[in-house]
């Protein structure tokens, strides 16, 4: 909500979710929204096949997902198309890149 607005974000637009606290940040090419629900309630509304969690608190919309690499420690990196951020698999959530 924006003052006495709700902003409503087409989950198309959605690149990934990252938990903050009591909060959940929601990034979009353009915007970053904070959500007032935590991510452990915000999960099972996500459609599973197209929301992939690669961390404790981050979730990622996987066709956003641009590429995947290793570093030289073995861990997972994702770069995602639009921003730079890039984002840290961890070894729990390392099987969903196991077939690419």
């Amino acid at each position: 909500s924006v003052g006495n607005s709700i902003r409503m974000v087409p989950v198309a637009e959605v690149l990934y979710l990252e938990a903050a606290d009591k909060y959940v940040r929601v990034l979009t090419a353009d915007h970053e929204y904070l959500v007032r629900t935590p991510l452990k309630d915000l999960l099972p509304q996500l459609d599973a096949t197209e929301f992939w969690q690669i961390h404790r608190g981050t979730v990622v919309r996987a066709q956003a997902i641009d590429a995947v690499t290793r570093d030289e420690s073995g861990k997972l990196n994702l770069t995602l198309h639009g921003p730079p951020d890039k984002l840290v698999v961890s070894r729990l959530y390392g099987h969903l890149f196991k077939a690419m």
